[in-house]
């Protein structure tokens, strides 16, 4: 297997509803109370990882943003996912959600619209993938302490896989990253 094949499918392993996924589930295994039961992880799945992944499968089909070929898909899934997030907001102040998992919801609603902000107000390429990657470690050092430090192992993966695919310059990864770590602090002090 060559070096270009171990960089797709790193970047297919790590897209941002699969990273979602992944750290939803080990906070559920490691620190449940993050929830407060299956019912609050449930939803979290659902808002975090079902609506993102849908936009995948719908955007050829969806007016607006059927026929924009790859940049189509990479705006529905934005929409889809800060939609995504959006509901999720709601849905813990209406269930009156732990506070763990209302923190997930913000900084993923900030992070989705900091890319959104960057790449089609401000005109400065940072990477959603960067993104969706740094803020579910950055939370889960935060959540499970400094086992999950292990996670910079591969946000640097990410990084050689998507420079090697040439997906992303490192200017566009450090501002994705950024976005998302600043989101995690935020939040943080803000519910400190």
């Amino acid at each position: 297997m060559n070096s270009l094949m171990v960089a797709k499918i790193i970047r297919v392993a790590t897209i941002a509803p699969l990273m979602a996924f992944v750290s939803l589930l080990l906070l559920c295994i490691f620190e449940p109370a993050v929830y407060g039961g299956w019912f609050q992880f449930s939803f979290a799945l659902l808002f975090l990882v079902v609506l993102p992944v849908v936009a995948y499968p719908l955007q050829p089909i969806v007016p607006g943003f059927r026929d924009k070929g790859r940049e189509g898909q990479r705006n529905f899934a934005i929409l889809m996912g800060v939609l995504g997030y959006v509901f999720g907001i709601l849905f813990a102040y209406v269930t009156n959600a732990p506070e763990g998992i209302t923190m997930i919801y913000w900084i993923y609603f900030i992070s989705g619209i900091g890319i959104v902000v960057f790449n089609k107000v401000l005109r400065i390429r940072a990477s959603g993938h960067a993104c969706g990657v740094v803020g579910p470690i950055s939370f889960l050092i935060y959540f499970l302490g400094p086992i999950a430090f292990i996670g910079l192992l591969l946000i640097a993966l990410v990084y050689w896989a998507s420079l090697k695919m040439k997906r992303h310059t490192l200017a566009e990864l450090i501002w994705g990253s950024a976005i998302s770590f600043i989101a995690v602090i935020g939040i943080i002090l803000v519910f400190q």
